[in-house]
């Protein structure tokens, strides 16, 4: 008799992520440390096998990420891949520390080695949940390279995909934020998502089925937080007025949307150089001749080089700078986050810091 259905899918999941892994890393042979003499070379192939890759997983100790750590734990020995963790101590409540701990002693009985509890603290720029992820993600990427890990893995669900998009639509952010988020992402591929196609409930049932003991964040219930109102109020709306499966229809549009996005992202990045003179500056005339959609893809990114955080920077900033280009009627400089300042000069567009 074979696992239950639940665990089974985790399982699956997380074993096709290390199959793309592995792939990925034996296309890269280790270097060599010194080139062999020609006698050696003809004795035997001198390529050296690369080493086993290590592969982390991010862990709360919630039912998603436990489910992911246990499948993680289960799948890398088979595969001849070295597993491990690290659990973020965001310092927000009481007796964080102490669950950080628990949470380690978890990960360690499931077999994953090495183990990291990492404390971090939270700033306030863009306000408490976009300054937790960032404080998160940033010790996930230190983590990552002092362990030299060939991956982070995230216990993000279709559930939490569905989350995403809504937040982007009510923010008006455009089609990337649509497009949710990416089953790869990261510097180089780091981030790896492999529960975008199973919901919630599933990561919670394999744990329960396992025995696994997990922790329910009190923040994910919390009002206060946007995401939470969504996830106990807006979604639960939304499918008593349309009926089942607005998640699921959530999920693909977010994978349509995210085709859509990088084939833009890529036509305006080939564009870009075309619409510079030769100093660099953005000329103005040739931006006007662009679809609005890349012209604003080439605008945001200036923007953003320019030192706009990203974070920060919406649709209807992108908008007023537009009409520098579309609406032009003699107005003065746009203020973007970041003390950017963009303003159009003798028909070229500046974007730099004010």
């Amino acid at each position: 008799m074979g696992p239950h259905p639940a665990v089974a899918a985790i399982r699956l999941a997380v074993r096709r992520v290390l199959h793309d892994l592995l792939t990925e890393h034996h296309r890269t042979p280790a270097a060599v440390p010194h080139e062999p003499p020609p006698s050696s070379r003809l004795r035997s192939s001198r390529e050296v096998p690369p080493s086993p890759p290590l592969v982390l997983v991010a862990c709360s100790g919630g039912a998603d990420s436990m489910a992911l750590a246990s499948a993680l734990a289960f799948e890398s020995p088979k595969l001849g891949i070295r597993a491990g963790a690290v659990t973020v101590d965001h310092g927000l409540q009481p007796g964080s520390d102490a669950r950080a701990a628990e949470v380690v002693q978890r990960l360690r009985e499931l077999g994953l080695d090495p183990v990291d509890s990492v404390a971090v603290t939270v700033g306030r720029t863009g306000g408490p949940e976009a300054a937790a992820r960032d404080a998160r993600y940033a010790a996930l990427d230190t983590a990552a390279e002092r362990h030299g890990a060939a991956a982070v893995l995230l216990g993000h669900t279709r559930d939490d995909q569905a989350e995403t998009v809504l937040l982007g639509l009510a923010r008006g952010s455009g089609i990337r934020s649509l497009s949710g988020m990416a089953a790869v992402s990261g510097a180089g591929g780091r981030y790896r998502r492999p529960f975008l196609e199973l919901d919630r409930q599933t990561a919670r049932k394999a744990c329960m089925v396992q025995s696994l003991p997990v922790w329910d964040d009190p923040h994910n219930a919390d009002p206060a937080y946007t995401r939470s109102r969504l996830r106990h109020e807006g979604l639960p709306a939304l499918e008593k007025a349309l009926g089942k499966g607005v998640v699921e229809a959530l999920a693909r549009t977010a994978q349509l949307s995210r085709d859509d996005a990088d084939a833009l992202d890529s036509w305006a990045g080939q564009a870009e150089a075309t619409v510079r003179d030769a100093t660099g500056l953005l000329e103005c005339a040739k931006l006007y001749a662009l679809p609005p959609a890349v012209r604003r893809r080439i605008l945001r990114r200036a923007a953003i080089e320019a030192g706009a955080p990203a974070g920060s920077l919406f649709a209807r900033h992108i908008e007023e700078v537009d009409r520098l280009i579309t609406g032009w009627r003699g107005q003065g400089a746009i203020n973007l986050p970041g003390k950017v300042v963009a303003q159009r000069q003798g028909g070229r567009l500046v974007i730099r810091q004010g």
